[in-house]
């Protein structure tokens, strides 16, 4: 098992390295995709590898002079690795549009890559609205044919239908994972369960699913330290968290039991319907999504950020919720005060960490994090 969780977090470490090499040995295309919430499956049934694009470690510097300074760091590194020259591997890039900030950085890839393919495709946000439905459909519809015109050649609702049935496997095995360790039987750390996740953003789907296959029963059924402090994370919706972050949060004394992070459940939490047509399919998977775990990019009018937390933080059994922040996120700023309103309300232990691209305060940081920790016994033992 250890083979299996190294194998994973070398790719989670070096996303466009992995792509490099698959795409040496198979001479397949490698599409780029951006968070959060285009299917895979259609790339993946134009027999290409989708990637999901993936902030890296290096300091922003050439890409310094084509970003605002008050661009979260995903953006800023995206921008940063495009002008490095680190995109080269890739033969399209799909765009979504769910934040301002995004578009920018559309149009500096544009304008820096003038003969990357980019397919750009607007998404509606407001997903009960009674125009929703045909609109989604419209939209996957339209990046249909333009895969279709990038391969140069049809896609066969079978192959997109085999593409889905395959992805669902490997998020039911994910969520499996997330079963076992919301139920305290199997002892993954954050970082390991980040790389996972991470890992199948990136590798080809039947190669990770494979490894799966043997992870989920393979892994020793032990749980964490009884006398650790069960914590939810929240947040983070583009790009993964900081390892140290995490690995912070159990060094403190808690242990992350659930969490709502795009590099975590958020990502594997809904399933496409594998029969019919699976252009409604994938409509229906993008609008129902937002149902069971709500998205601040996304509207629907019955349903709030700090309600699901507050649901899910008690029946997780976790005793405390810590809020990762990516700095400049708007979508995240505005619905913080909500969910910090509705745990004081409740009583329950919050804490919001706001996390840069840069280096970040750790020691600064391990006292509040000690601090949170120190408080939940505490209301724990009264």
């Amino acid at each position: 098992m250890d083979e299996i969780l190294a194998t994973m977090a070398a790719v989670a470490a070096d996303p466009l390295g992995y792509a490099r090499q698959w795409k040496q040995e198979t001479q397949g295309r490698v599409i780029g995709l951006f968070p959060m919430h285009f299917p895979g499956e259609l790339a993946h049934a134009a027999g290409a590898l989708p990637v999901i694009l993936q902030e890296d470690d290096e300091p922003v510097t050439v890409g310094q002079a084509q970003v605002f300074n008050f661009y979260c760091g995903y953006n800023r590194s995206i921008i940063d690795q495009a002008l490095r020259g680190e995109f080269e591997v890739l033969d399209a890039i799909l765009f979504g549009d769910h934040c301002v900030q995004l578009l920018g950085t559309a149009d500096v890839i544009r304008a820096s890559l003038p003969k990357m393919p980019i397919l750009f495709n607007q998404l509606c946000s407001i997903l009960d609205a009674d125009w929703a439905k045909a609109e989604t459909t419209r939209t996957f519809s339209q990046l249909w044919k333009e895969l279709e015109a990038l391969i140069g050649q049809p896609i066969a609702p079978a192959q997109v239908q085999a593409s889905i049935r395959l992805f669902n496997r490997n998020r039911a095995l994910i969520r499996e994972l997330y079963n076992l360790r919301r139920a305290g039987q199997i002892a993954l750390t954050g970082r390991q369960m980040q790389d996972i996740v991470k890992s199948s953003m990136v590798m080809d789907r039947a190669q990770h699913t494979a490894l799966l296959e043997k992870l989920v029963p393979g892994l020793e059924r032990r749980g964490p330290p009884a006398d650790a402090v069960r914590v939810f994370l929240s947040g983070h919706l583009c790009h993964a968290p900081k390892l140290p972050v995490l690995d912070l949060v159990e060094e403190c004394g808690g242990v992350v039991v659930d969490d709502d992070l795009y590099h975590g459940f958020r990502f594997v939490f809904w399933d496409v319907a594998e029969t019919g047509d699976p252009v409604e399919a994938l409509a229906d998977w993008y609008l129902l999504r937002s149902t069971k775990v709500p998205c601040p990019t996304r509207a629907v009018k019955s349903l709030d950020w700090e309600d699901y937390l507050l649901r899910n933080v008690r029946a997780s059994g976790a005793q405390g919720l810590i809020v990762l922040m990516a700095k400049f996120c708007e979508p995240h700023m505005y619905f913080y005060p909500e969910i910090k309103d509705a745990f004081d309300r409740n009583g329950i232990p919050h804490l919001l960490v706001e996390t840069e691209h840069e280096e970040m305060p750790m020691e600064a940081l391990k006292t509040r994090v000690e601090t949170f920790i120190e408080i939940a016994k505490r209301r724990m033992a009264a």
